[in-house]
């Protein structure tokens, strides 16, 4: 199985935003990564409710991939219309009980995914291989696009790849932070299937769309 793309959308043209849903529809592309902050778990603001039910509209194929850095994240969920088809990925550091809101977002028919950032121990993700689709592991702190990459990445998303390859269980690893085209073929060796792109890759200035698309596919195969 190649690897899977999600674009962030956050880096997308936002003056055409279904145009551009549309393109990468159109172009076999997996998800759209579609983040929403709180402003209080992470300290910035993107797309609200409304907006990310809208996307719904222009998608035929390509999935929504809702990453939620908030705290009670379940309390978004009617709003967002969580449903078939979609991943939705909730902050391990955000649930009062992680294991209810994943049941919460099976329950509606998605695929739950726990999602940790660089400064939690990815040991903590034993307790959930049975109960998710993914792990999504941040390469960058959350909130805000274009950072380096955090220190220890490769290394966490090596260790992650182990445990989930002892588990036995089917889940999938993303990595979501300077997925950028130095870094993107490593991540994959080193266990990631599903990619987070942005500023750094994709929605860069080197190549249109469509080219850059097919040039991270070349990479991640």
């Amino acid at each position: 199985m190649r690897g899977m793309l999600s674009p962030s959308v956050m880096c997308a043209d936002l003056l055409n935003l279904f145009d551009e849903i549309k393109k990468l529809d159109n172009l076999g592309v997996e998800y759209l990564h579609i983040d929403f902050m709180d402003n209080k778990f992470v300290p910035n603001i993107t797309f609200d409710t409304n907006m990310i039910k809208s996307f719904k509209k222009p998608m035929k194929n390509i999935k929504r991939d809702i990453h939620i850095m908030a705290f009670e994240p379940e309390q978004y969920f009617d709003k967002m219309e969580i449903g078939e088809g979609d991943m939705v990925s909730v902050h391990f550091e955000a649930c009062d009980d992680p294991h209810k809101v994943l049941a919460d977002i099976k329950s509606r028919g998605a695929d739950p995914c726990i999602a940790i950032s660089p400064d939690t121990p990815v040991e903590v993700v034993n307790d959930f291989l049975d109960e998710v689709y993914a792990v999504l592991l941040m390469t960058v702190y959350p909130g805000f696009a274009g950072q380096p990459m955090a220190p220890k990445s490769m290394e966490r998303l090596s260790q992650l790849k182990e445990i989930v390859d002892k588990s036995g269980k089917d889940v999938l690893i993303e990595v979501d932070g300077h997925v950028s085209w130095e870094h993107c073929g490593q991540m994959r060796q080193n266990g990631a299937d599903i990619f987070v792109a942005g500023s750094s890759s994709v929605y860069g200035k080197d190549y249109p769309l469509d080219e850059a698309v097919a040039k991270f596919y070349e990479l991640v195969k």
